[in-house]
């Protein structure tokens, strides 16, 4: 090779080399670019911030309170707001205009008054079941075994309205076993009939497993096989007005997450 063309190649190589460092430069900004642009979408959900306002049936008080916590250490700077109480009531609030992120229902009879009502941002989903039991009073002075012993005469028994999951699921259980009763009173929800045997203001009450498994020593519960003919679905679904769209997104997520099923399953829920 003469020098010359010695040259001309060393020429090349060194403008091929500065070429090659210029596409570098620019595929490392396109990659940065592209790389910001997806991390934005990625992180979207985690990046959620301000108030989520959840409305819950009261049997989900115990686990909601405790994923809400979690969503909270997970994401610095919102705060979980929960309104419990009968999903049939809550439902009504919704339709009338109540502001609100998500709605999660003890039944999907309840979702259902949300959805015809088009309130809903998407399709709701079942992300919990819960089956009915029997809260008795400590130690089950009045020896209740069955759902037929409700019946005894002069044992006071609470059920939930019919009007609400829980009663519907009460009333759905007794009727398939033929057994009538004149409860002391008829609750708006779950949590105010338990409350009642907790006070020894009953002797008796139809609850859901979960909410005898959240008293603790306070009642004692008692299975009855007529429940597994009436166990309920636990539908959610963000709302079409909600004022935090994101974090009502994140929240839900976080409930259908792994972690999520198991606060549930561990609060006694069952699988969807």
């Amino acid at each position: 090779m003469t020098p010359r063309t010695a040259g001309r190649a060393r020429r090349t190589l060194h403008l091929t080399g500065a070429a090659v460092a210029a596409l570098l430069v620019l595929n490392a900004c396109s990659s940065s670019d592209d790389t910001s642009g997806s991390g934005s979408s990625a992180s979207g959900p985690a990046q959620v911030s301000g108030t989520v306002t959840v409305f819950a049936a009261a049997s989900l008080q115990e686990s909601f309170t405790a994923l809400g916590e979690r969503f909270e250490k997970a994401h610095p700077g919102t705060e979980v707001v929960f309104n419990f109480g009968g999903s049939d009531t809550l439902a009504a609030s919704i339709t009338s205009g109540a502001p609100a992120d998500v709605f999660a229902a003890a039944s999907s009879k309840t979702m259902t008054i949300v959805t015809d009502a088009k309130d809903n941002a998407s399709a709701p989903v079942t992300f919990a079941r819960n089956q009915l039991a029997i809260a008795t009073l400590p130690g089950n002075p009045d020896q209740v075994t069955s759902l037929k012993d409700l019946a005894k005469s002069g044992l006071k028994v609470v059920l939930c309205d019919r009007t609400v999951p829980c009663g519907a699921a009460a009333q759905k259980a007794l009727d398939a076993s033929g057994i009538r009763l004149t409860p002391v009173s008829y609750e708006q929800d779950v949590k105010s009939a338990l409350i009642k045997v907790e006070l020894k203001e009953a002797d008796a009450a139809v609850v859901y497993r979960t909410d005898v498994r959240a008293a603790g020593d306070k009642v004692e519960g008692v299975d009855f096989p007529e429940s597994a003919d009436a166990v309920n679905d636990y539908p959610i679904a963000p709302l079409k007005d909600a004022p935090n769209t994101e974090a009502a997104k994140a929240f839900i997520t976080l409930v259908r997450s792994a972690e999520g099923q198991k606060a549930l399953t561990e609060a006694g829920f069952l699988t969807p």
